[in-house]
């Protein structure tokens, strides 16, 4: 196959897989979907949303967040990890949104990006969900998938996302993203992976990556 044949073979099998796509973080607006979302950071969305609704009872906007001391912040959300880090970053781009931004989240990924926590992926995820800006935010499971399926060379997340702007039409990217997330966790995860449930690596994936899944899998 040729690499635009191995993405049209992914594109109509994920659409088949997930016809309707479910967002993996709970939120109720573009505020909570990128606290959400930062709280993301090296942390399990499953994580992300049994801590969030403690969060949220007691500030789901920036003019309650800053209420918030950062240490009472940091104790509420100490079960996702980095929380030093994060409490500091959620009072502090509460504080600027309320200051340059009447409290919206603003949308553009300039803007996005030159809050505290906020990088490149973060925007591009809020951008996509929250405002439908067409993004593709990579995360660890589409660049294990865009490498296993010979579709990125798989040296950074940056060169992931440029292959696969590059390679799916910019229309899909929204649902796209997502529906490699959810494939990833249930038919290709990076442990206790078994290539025979895995239908897009087998068909279309590399060999050497085949080999290796087959090798783990006897």
């Amino acid at each position: 196959m040729t690499k635009k044949e191995r993405a049209t073979f992914v594109i109509n099998t994920l659409n088949r897989l997930y016809p309707s796509i479910p967002i993996p973080l709970d939120h109720k607006d573009p505020y909570t979907l990128l606290i959400a979302v930062l709280l993301s950071a090296q942390c399990t969305d499953v994580r992300v949303n049994l801590t969030t609704p403690h969060l949220f009872s007691k500030a789901d906007n920036p003019f309650d967040m800053v209420k918030l001391s950062i240490e009472t912040i940091r104790e509420i959300i100490k079960p996702c990890g980095l929380s030093p880090m994060k409490s500091k970053a959620i009072h502090g781009l509460s504080q600027i949104l309320i200051e340059k931004y009447q409290g919206e989240v603003p949308q553009s990924f300039e803007a996005l990006e030159a809050l505290p926590g906020v990088g490149h992926k973060t925007a591009s995820v809020v951008m996509s969900q929250a405002f439908g800006v067409p993004a593709f935010p990579v995360d660890t499971h589409i660049h294990r998938l865009m490498y296993r399926w010979g579709l990125s060379s798989g040296k950074n997340v940056v060169q992931t996302e440029k292959d696969a702007k590059a390679i799916f039409p910019k229309e899909l990217w929204n649902d796209l993203h997502l529906q490699i997330i959810w494939y990833g966790r249930e038919y290709s995860p990076a442990r206790g992976w078994k290539i025979e449930s895995d239908s897009i690596t087998q068909t279309i994936g590399r060999k050497n990556v085949i080999k290796e899944a087959q090798k783990k899998s006897r």
